[in-house]
C-alpha cells in the first residue's frame, strides 16, 4: 500500500516517502488528496488463532485515512492563514512613488474649486450687489448640503465600497454645477427679475448641488487612504502628497485669478460676473485633467478585508462613539478646518479693505501662503512618522498660527508690506496642521477599514457645519466698510474681517494644540519608505 498526499506548493511537485510506504507529494493547488495505490500483491497470512493479518492491516489503514483527512482540514486552514498573512504583509508595505503621486492628484478638482469657493464667493456675491447676510446665507446653504451629504455618502461607501465610482460621479457633479455658482443668476434671467430674494435662492440652490458633488468626491478620496495601505508612514505620505497638490490647486487658482484680474477690468456687474465665470471655467478644466490622471493610475482599493484576512461586517456607528480618541481627533480636525477656511474666506477682504493694498494682493498674498505650504508638505513626506511626531508637528503648526494671528490683529496699514512675511509663516503652519490632522484620522481608523468612510464623513460633516455657521455669524456682522475704533482711522482699525482672519484662527489653534496634548496616539505599523520621494 502507498499513500499519496497532494499538498499546496508554489515550487512544484515534491514527493517524500515516509515509513517506507507513505509518500508525501506537494503540487500547486489548495486541495489535499489521499490516494491509495496497491503495491505487490501479498499472500494471505493467518495466525494460529485464525486472525486475518490483512484484515488487521486494513483496519489500521482506515484509521490512518481518517487521521489524514483531519490533517487535510488542518493543513488547508493553515494555508489560508499563511496566505492571508502574506497578503496582509504586502498590504502593510510602503506605497511606491507613482502610487502616491496618482493618489495625490485625485483631489485637485475639489481643491481648486474649494479655493475659489472660500476665497472669492463672499467677495463675488457682495460685489454683484447682494447684502452681507444674503451672501452668508448662500455660503451656509452650501456648507449644510455638504455636511449632510458627507454622512450619507460615507454610509453608502461603507456598505457597498466602490471608491472610484463615487469619486468619478462626484467630480462630474462638481464640474457641471460649479460654473453656475459663479455664472450669474440663471433663474433671474428666465423670470426677468433680479430681486435679491430670487438671486439668493438661485445661488443657494447651485451652491448646494455643487457641495453634494464635492462631498462625494472628498469622502471617497479621503477614505481611500486607509484601504490603500495599513502602513502608518505611507498613510501620512499619501495625506502629505494630497495636501501638496492642494497647494498646487490653490496656486493654480490664484495664478488664474491674477491673470484675469489684470487683463479684465470690471466696471459693471456683468464685467464682474465675466471675471469670475472665466476663473471658474479654467479651474474646472485644470481640475478635470488631474481627475483623469487619478482614475488612470489608481486601482480600486479593498475595503472589506480586515487584518489577517478576516472578513468583517460593516462597523456600527456606536463603535466609534465609544472611542475617546474619535472625539479628540474630531475636535482637532474641526478646529483645523476652521483655521484654514475662516482665514481663507477673509484673507482677500483683509488685504483690500483693512490694509488697503493693491488689487493684485488678493491673489499674491494667498499665492505666497500656498507656495510655502506646498514646500513644507513635500518635505513632510520624507519623515518616518509615529504618534509622538504627529502631535509635536501639529503643536508646532498651531503655535506658529497663534503668533501669526496676533500679528494680523495688530498690523497697522502703514506696515501692510509685513503681510507678505506673515503669509510665509501662515503657509508653513497650514501645512503642518493639515497633514498631521488628516493623518490622525488614519490612526483612529487603524485596521477597521469597513468604517473608514463613516469616520471621514462624520468629521467632514462637523467641519462643514461648523465652518458654515462661523462664516454666517461673522458675515452677518460684517459691513461694507471697516468699523473704525479709536483715533486711528487713518492707520489702524478693528473690523470683523480682522477678527475673522486673526483672532478666530489663533483661538482655534490654541484650543486644538491643548486637545492634541491629551491624545494617546499609537502607530504599530510604522515602517520607512521603500524609496525617497525627493532626490
Amino acid at each position: 500500500m502507498e499513500f499519496l498526499i497532494v499538498l499546496n506548493s508554489d515550487k512544484g511537485r515534491v514527493s517524500v516517502s515516509v515509513l517506507g510506504f507513505l509518500r508525501v507529494s506537494c503540487t500547486p493547488g489548495l486541495v489535499l488528496q489521499l490516494s491509495l495505490f496497491p503495491q505487490k500483491k501479498k499472500k494471505k497470512h493467518t495466525n494460529l488463532d485464525g486472525w486475518d493479518r490483512d484484515h488487521e492491516f486494513q483496519v489500521w489503514i482506515d484509521q490512518e485515512l481518517q487521521f489524514f483527512t483531519q490533517l487535510k482540514e488542518v493543513y488547508i486552514t493553515s494555508l489560508t492563514v499563511m496566505s492571508n498573512r502574506i497578503e496582509d504583509d504586502s498590504f502593510s508595505k510602503p506605497v511606491g512613488r507613482w502610487s502616491v503621486f496618482y493618489y495625490g492628484v485625485g483631489h485637485m478638482l475639489n481643491d481648486i474649486t474649494a479655493a475659489c469657493w472660500f476665497t472669492y464667493l463672499l467677495l463675488f456675491l457682495t460685489d454683484i450687489g447682494l447684502s452681507q447676510r444674503d451672501a452668508a446665507t448662500v455660503m451656509l446653504s452650501g456648507q449644510i448640503a455638504d455636511g449632510l451629504a458627507t454622512i450619507f455618502v460615507g454610509e453608502l461607501i461603507d456598505r457597498f465600497g466602490h471608491f472610484k465610482i463615487w469619486h468619478g460621479a462626484g467630480s462630474m457633479l462638481v464640474a457641471v454645477s460649479f460654473s453656475s455658482v459663479f455664472g450669474g443668476c440663471l433663474p433671474c434671467k428666465a423670470l426677468a427679475t433680479f430681486s435679491s430674494t430670487v438671486e439668493t435662492i438661485s445661488y443657494s440652490t447651485f451652491a448646494a448641488i455643487f457641495n453634494v458633488g464635492w462631498a462625494a468626491t472628498q469622502v471617497s478620496h479621503m477614505s481611500m487612504v486607509n484601504c490603500i495601505s495599513l502602513n502608518s508612514t505611507s498613510r501620512v505620505v499619501l495625506a502629505s502628497c494630497r495636501n501638496a497638490f492642494t497647494m498646487v490647486a490653490n496656486l493654480s487658482l490664484y495664478g488664474i485669478a491674477l491673470i484675469v484680474f489684470d487683463i479684465s477690468i470690471a466696471k459693471t456687474y456683468a464685467d464682474i460676473e465675466n471675471q469670475y465665470r472665466w476663473i471658474a471655467y479654467l479651474s474646472i478644466f485644470i481640475g478635470c485633467c488631474f481627475v483623469g490622471i487619478f482614475h488612470f493610475g489608481t486601482n480600486e482599493p479593498r475595503s472589506k478585508k480586515g487584518i489577517h484576512g478576516n472578513i468583517h461586517a460593516r462597523i456600527s456607528w456606536t463603535y466609534w462613539f465609544r472611542k475617546i480618541l474619535y472625539y479628540q481627533v474630531a475636535l482637532v480636525y474641526v478646529l483645523t478646518r476652521l483655521v484654514l477656511n475662516v482665514s481663507q474666506a477673509y484673507l482677500a477682504f483683509y488685504v483690500i479693505n483693512d490694509l488697503l493694498m493693491a488689487q493684485s494682493a488678493k491673489a499674491l498674498v494667498p499665492a505666497i501662503i500656498y507656495i510655502c505650504s506646498f514646500i513644507v508638505s513635500v518635505l513632510l513626506q520624507e519623515i518616518a512618522w509615529n504618534g509622538q511626531r504627529l502631535k509635536a508637528y501639529y503643536a508646532a503648526g498651531g503655535i506658529l498660527w497663534m503668533f501669526c494671528g496676533v500679528g494680523i490683529l495688530l498690523l497697522p496699514r502703514s506696515m501692510s508690506l509685513f503681510m507678505y512675511a506673515i503669509s510665509v509663516f501662515i503657509g508653513i503652519a497650514n501645512a503642518l496642521m493639515t497633514v498631521t490632522a488628516v493623518s490622525m484620522q488614519s490612526i483612529v481608523i487603524g485596521e477597521d477599514l469597513n468604517g473608514c468612510a463613516f469616520v471621514c464623513g462624520s468629521l467632514s460633516f462637523l467641519d462643514k457645519i461648523s465652518c458654515g455657521l462661523a462664516l454666517f455669524v461673522l458675515q452677518s456682522y460684517q459691513s461694507n466698510s471697516p468699523i473704525i475704533v479709536g483715533n486711528y482711522s487713518t492707520n489702524f482699525n478693528f473690523s470683523v474681517t480682522r477678527y475673522g482672519l486673526g483672532l478666530v484662527p489663533a483661538f482655534c489653534s490654541a484650543l486644538a494644540v491643548a486637545v492634541t496634548c491629551t491624545m494617546e496616539l499609537q502607530t504599530p505599523l510604522s515602517k520607512p519608505l521603500m524609496e525617497p520621494l525627493l532626490e
